[in-house]
């Protein structure tokens, strides 16, 4: 028989009490780590590119310009392919985004800085809540770093970004774009923004700040809005980077009948940009997917990764009827300054780790307004409808808990463009989209599904659809007290 030799009584009683305060405390840690990370709040990072237009990165389609930093966040995030721009001019969108209004209810309805006719906001009103200031007030970190262009000259630090909910405000001032000194190279004696060694290009030290900024984080949530000055004109880049895209230029071989067409729009006749192949256009679009990069890079070395949404947009489409037609958005219709599609459709990804599902691609409309309020409930905040009035959560959309956002869209630019862009007003329902052009009281008709291109006016073959839509934007136009040119009575041709 084999025998076990008997442990005493006193050492069983003692491991055991050693053993189950062992399993308390093992309990009490696991429970606190678990309150740690349900209590860590959600960080944002949001990239707004400047006059980026929906076919400008690789992931929508772009060949000649590379961006492979902006298509694996497409991969990794979900990827919106009818994503809307309030406005197809820069300052409304950029206050669409931050108050989550429609800029017709603001009266923020055209670039700060361009003609009037009908008057307009010239500052992102104090009295306005954003959403950087809701994030602020629950103990967010928030530094906006680049182009603000929210406020006139006059006005100038009663409007800047420290005013409104940001707590850093790096080069972030009332002017649009680089038309000072040296343009995208320093010195370049910008507000809130040191000179930097002599050539240092704007984006990338945009990039080096926005490092700068993640590092000194701990354990405080944060907003970080990286708004680029690129690729807005003056077209610059660093020469190698420009040499690079010009060899590839060279390799296509394009003549100017085929990266250039000619069209009517209206009364006017000008030249539009068909193919991309602009060499310094290109040096900057990949500057910016640099930039993306080492932001990215950043948060995967520091381990914020996994608790940081990404969100990259773009204000309005690219530039392709004037100031150098520097890129094409075709198969879209015209671009910046427009209300056709390629003046207000944009690149537009956001990426939610561990609460939505990595290389999503969805067709929903969705609009510059609906970030505020995706923000609120992405950190875990009660959504605010009384601010985020136009705005609509994607969480939803991301959770694959629906398949669509709005029935119905507007959009409201009742003033004469840069790009020869004529004052207009839109909207937008299921497939079909409606435009208003004021100085020719006209209407026209678009099935965007069909004829993404806007080629085909169905606004005599569709008069029940057409003035259904027409009722319900003029019911719109007295529900925000939008302004009208002068001139305008009401549109009368098809």
């Amino acid at each position: 028989m084999l025998s076990y030799p008997i442990p005493s009584i006193g050492f069983k009683k003692a491991a055991f009490k050693r053993q189950k305060i062992a399993v308390i405390l093992l309990c009490l840690a696991c429970a606190s780590c678990n309150f740690q990370k349900e209590e860590k709040k959600t960080n944002f990072v949001f990239f707004l590119v400047d006059d980026m237009g929906w076919m400008d990165i690789g992931a929508n389609g772009s060949s000649f310009y590379e961006t492979p930093n902006i298509d694996k966040l497409a991969k990794e995030g979900m990827l919106f392919t009818q994503a809307y721009a309030a406005s197809p001019v820069c300052s409304p969108t950029r206050a669409s985004i931050l108050t989550g209004k429609n800029p017709a209810r603001i009266n923020l309805t055209q670039w700060i800085g361009g003609p009037g006719n009908p008057d307009y906001e010239q500052n992102l009103p104090l009295e306005e809540e954003l959403f950087p200031e809701i994030l602020q007030q629950a103990g967010y970190n928030t530094a906006f770093m680049g182009k603000w262009h929210l406020n006139d000259q006059q006005g100038e630090e009663a409007f800047w970004p420290d005013k409104h909910g940001f707590d850093v405000n790096i080069a972030g001032h009332f002017r649009g774009g680089l038309y000072i000194k040296n343009k995208f190279f320093s010195p370049w004696d910008i507000p809130n923004l040191e000179n930097g060694p002599e050539g240092e290009y704007m984006t990338d030290r945009l990039a080096q700040e926005a490092v700068q900024f993640i590092d000194a984080q701990n354990e405080t949530p944060f907003l970080l809005y990286l708004s680029f000055y690129s690729v807005h004109a003056p077209f610059d880049a660093p020469e190698e980077r420009v040499e690079r895209f010009a060899k590839k230029k060279e390799a296509l071989g394009l003549t100017d009948d085929d990266r250039f067409a000619t069209t009517t729009e209206g009364d006017k006749t000008f030249q539009y940009r068909k193919k991309q192949d602009h060499p310094t256009y290109a040096a900057m679009v990949e500057s910016v997917d640099m930039a993306v990069g080492k932001v990215l890079d950043k948060l995967k070395s520091d381990n914020m990764e996994d608790n940081t949404v990404i969100i990259f947009f773009s204000d309005n489409g690219g530039l392709s009827t004037s100031e150098g037609i520097p890129t094409s958005n075709e198969p879209l219709r015209t671009g910046k300054g427009w209300l056709y599609e390629g003046g207000i459709r944009e690149p537009a990804i956001v990426k939610w780790p561990g609460e939505s599902e990595a290389g999503m691609v969805t067709d929903a409309v969705m609009t510059s307004m609906d970030f505020y309020p995706t923000i609120l409930e992405m950190a875990g905040l009660p959504l605010r409808p009384d601010l985020h009035v136009d705005g609509k959560s994607l969480v939803p959309l991301m959770k694959n808990k629906a398949d669509k956002l709005h029935e119905a869209t507007y959009f409201h630019y009742p003033h004469i463009s840069n790009q020869r862009g004529s004052p207009s007003s839109a909207i937008r329902e299921g497939d079909y989209k409606l435009i208003v052009f004021f100085n020719d009281n006209k209407l026209e008709l678009y099935n965007i599904k069909d004829d993404i291109g806007e080629t085909q006016d169905l606004a005599v073959e569709l008069p029940e659809k057409r003035d259904a839509l027409y009722a319900k934007l003029q019911q719109w136009w007295k529900d925000v007290d939008a302004r009208f040119p002068e001139e305008y009575e009401g549109a009368t041709s098809f």
